[in-house]
């Protein structure tokens, strides 16, 4: 009997990715294993757009950074989900008041929650110290919020950028994925080629909170000695060589 006992091939290529490669079959459909593997991420995805945000325990975590909670004019998840347009628009009660602030950091639930509670406050740690001599105005935590919330809190703030860090659509390997979306001189209306965006911050497997705040620092930094922000923002890569590390 030989004892050449080769493992399988497609586990290197496992070991790179979190994709579902080489999953095999069972006559003409997958193993039990693997539907069942499928299913458990497809209730996680679920789960992590329906969950609340604990918008108390991330004001917590911001101690004196921490600015109000505001909400959009959804009534309630299922309509957030229902009437995208109402989640980009805020509640007439906001409460909040005009400065004069550099920018405006909005921490916003979006579709996951989960990625807002695991990694929008330490992405907030790690940018800050980055933005010396910003005028930052209070942090404002966002229940049922859109990404283009952040323009509309920024305006009635007085802000000249906004940073919204939002919990991203989950998929089937990445249910607390947190985008990072910028724009300079935000104000309703605001269309998505006028952003910048950086996104699948989740470490250990994607992005690492101080990455993500090295290449939105970079990012920033131009978008205000240019004066926009976008498609014609490019990154230069200046910021990538550590974030790779």
């Amino acid at each position: 009997m030989s004892s050449d006992i080769r493992g399988d091939p497609w586990d290197t290529l496992r070991a790179a990715t979190r994709a579902r490669v080489g999953l095999g079959r069972a006559g003409d459909g997958l193993s039990t294993a693997e539907n069942l593997r499928l299913a458990a991420a497809h209730a996680q995805a679920r789960d992590a757009v329906h969950a609340p945000l604990d918008a108390d325990a991330v004001l917590a975590a911001l101690g004196e950074r921490a600015g109000p909670v505001v909400r959009s004019r959804v009534a309630d998840r299922t309509e957030y989900l229902q009437r995208p347009d109402l989640g980009r628009r805020l509640a007439d009660d906001h409460g909040l008041s005009a400065g004069d602030h550099d920018l405006a950091v909005v921490i916003a639930d979006g579709l996951s929650a989960r990625a807002v509670q695991d990694h929008a406050v330490p992405v907030v740690d790690a940018l800050l110290p980055r933005l010396e001599g910003w005028s930052v105005a209070p942090v404002v935590v966002a229940e049922q919020a859109r990404v283009a919330l952040g323009d509309e809190i920024a305006a009635a703030l007085g802000a000249r950028m906004v940073l919204v860090l939002i919990g991203e659509r989950p998929g089937m390997s990445a249910p607390d994925s947190l985008g990072a979306y910028l724009t300079f001189e935000p104000r309703p209306g605001r269309v998505d080629s006028e952003r910048n965006c950086v996104s699948n911050i989740r470490p250990p497997d994607g992005l690492t909170h101080e990455a993500a705040a090295e290449v939105l620092a970079a990012l920033m930094t131009e978008s205000f000695r240019l004066g926009l922000s976008g498609v014609g923002l490019k990154d230069t890569g200046a910021a990538l060589p550590s974030a790779a590390g």
